[in-house]
């Protein structure tokens, strides 16, 4: 793996991860399912800034910019209703929409990726309607 692509599997490995424990600590909070989630927004936006950073960096690996752009497109949504806009599951599910395609950049950029998974099989278009639950 040469320095570009180490250091930007390192970066999604981070986001990956960070998303991941917001995401938990979201799941666990007392709060009820109604009542508005609050996270972090300066802690968001330095991962949306983040994210930003690693798709410009994806210029010359093609096979990740997709996922990279998939997963800025989701948390700029969810940036744009936090916080305490939306519920707990909502927050729940544009955090999953954050971490799937994470998950799927670190697994390309690692070369471990597995050409007949599904997710990679969707186009763009067709992997927000499944997110959309069309």
């Amino acid at each position: 793996m040469n320095a570009e692509r180490s250091q930007l599997y390192y970066a999604c490995v981070f986001l990956h991860v960070s998303f991941q424990a917001i995401q938990h600590s979201v799941a666990c909070s007392s709060s009820r399912d109604d009542t508005p989630c609050w996270l972090d927004a300066q802690t968001m936006s330095l991962l949306l800034r983040e994210l930003q950073r690693c798709r410009r960096q994806a210029g010359p690996f093609k096979e990740v910019y997709p996922s990279l752009d998939a997963a800025f497109y989701h948390c700029g949504l969810l940036m744009a209703q936090c916080p305490a806009a939306i519920n707990r599951p909502l927050c729940q599910h544009h955090l999953e929409a954050i971490i799937a395609p994470l998950k799927e950049a670190t697994a390309q950029l690692s070369g471990k990726v597995n050409q007949a998974s599904e997710s990679s099989d969707l186009s763009p278009g067709k992997r927000f309607r499944r997110w959309l639950g069309w």
